[in-house]
């Protein structure tokens, strides 16, 4: 399988570099798998595809404004942004300056030591604070969209979903961007069921899959969670009939590293940890049986995961669809509903 074959042309203007107002007026194209069809809708009618008794999985993970400024011991400003917590004082981070070696000190605004522990490749650091950052974060650090919007994001809750309430994520997962409270409550109120997991995105998600051959790359690894309610709450939706939609591929590589863990007779059991579940074509779905989406990067993991859902020529022909049609692409664009 060729990383190539997983590549396509995008007009850099169809790149979305600002949110719609509101949330659930963005484009919506629907991609039936049985029928082999295309349909195209916004947002706000994505009810008319549910059914009462299935069940909409969210991710409800939080992004931190994880980018801040440090100054060198010699005075020089330093870009820190700050990708994954290890342990209360420990991050993962990339820094943008040069000789930023281990053993340097640097210091931020409010005076916090911060000691560069080791040096994990490229940009990558491991820094550990003199105290805890997160009060820090929250009143002076910068939220960090990602590298192909140019556009400054005048709302910072724009770049969050609406039911997002656990801080981890260096980027946010764009497709519980479209929802809205009224719009959960229209769903609610069919009779489809809501359930929650947890992901915390990390920016690898972004990063094309650089090897020729793409199942010699290995994925990110990210944290992840499905609660026992939530656990409960599938298998019970999957027995009654019910169809589980994930919503974001963060929620489907959630649901799917569960499913691995789930004992004979139960679609998912109670998971919490690390996932480096890497979904190409060929993998057969255990839990997810609908997904959310928006429109992915060429040559990216998440492109392959949505043709190993619906076929990489079905996904690539809907994309050329798409563009033609000037659907916006990326974190702010819109969306699919594959089922």
């Amino acid at each position: 399988m060729k990383t190539s074959d997983f590549d396509y042309i995008l007009p850099p203007e169809r790149i979305a570099q600002t949110p719609v107002e509101p949330r659930h007026s963005s484009r919506l194209l629907v991609l039936d798998r049985s029928q082999d069809e295309l349909a195209h809708t916004t947002f706000w009618n994505i009810t008319d595809y549910l059914r009462p008794g299935d069940l909409m999985v969210v991710n409800r993970t939080r992004v931190i404004p994880a980018r801040v400024y440090a100054q060198k011991e010699t005075g020089g400003k330093v870009e820190l942004l700050l990708l994954k917590r290890l342990d209360m004082l420990t991050w993962e981070a990339l820094v943008g300056g040069k000789r930023l070696l281990p053993g340097k000190t640097l210091r931020l605004a409010n005076g916090t030591a911060v000691h560069i522990e080791a040096d994990l490749g490229g940009s990558r650091r491991l820094v550990r604070f003199a105290e805890p950052v997160e009060g820090f974060l929250e009143h002076n650090g910068e939220m960090p969209l990602p590298p192909y919007i140019h556009e400054r994001l005048n709302n910072p809750d724009r770049y969050q979903t609406v039911y997002a309430d656990q801080p981890g994520s260096a980027a946010a997962p764009t497709a519980g961007l479209h929802f809205t409270p009224e719009l959960l409550e229209r769903i609610k109120d069919m009779g489809v069921g809501l359930a929650e997991v947890t992901l915390h995105v990390g920016l690898d998600t972004f990063a094309p899959v650089t090897e020729d051959n793409a199942d010699e790359h290995v994925i990110h690894t990210e944290w992840c969670e499905v609660t026992p309610q939530t656990a409960a709450q599938i298998n019970t939706a999957k027995a009654a009939g019910g169809r589980i939609i994930a919503v974001g591929t963060t929620s489907v590589r959630t649901l799917e590293s569960a499913a691995q863990a789930a004992p004979a007779g139960q679609v998912v059991a109670p998971y919490q940890g690390s996932t480096g579940l890497f979904i190409l074509p060929g993998y057969t779905f255990k839990a997810v049986d609908a997904m959310v989406t928006n429109f992915h990067l060429p040559k990216s993991s998440l492109v392959m995961l949505v043709s190993a859902f619906a076929g990489r020529e079905r996904i690539l022909a809907a994309y050329q669809t798409a563009i033609e049609m000037q659907y916006r692409f990326f974190s702010f664009g819109d969306a699919m509903l594959i089922f």
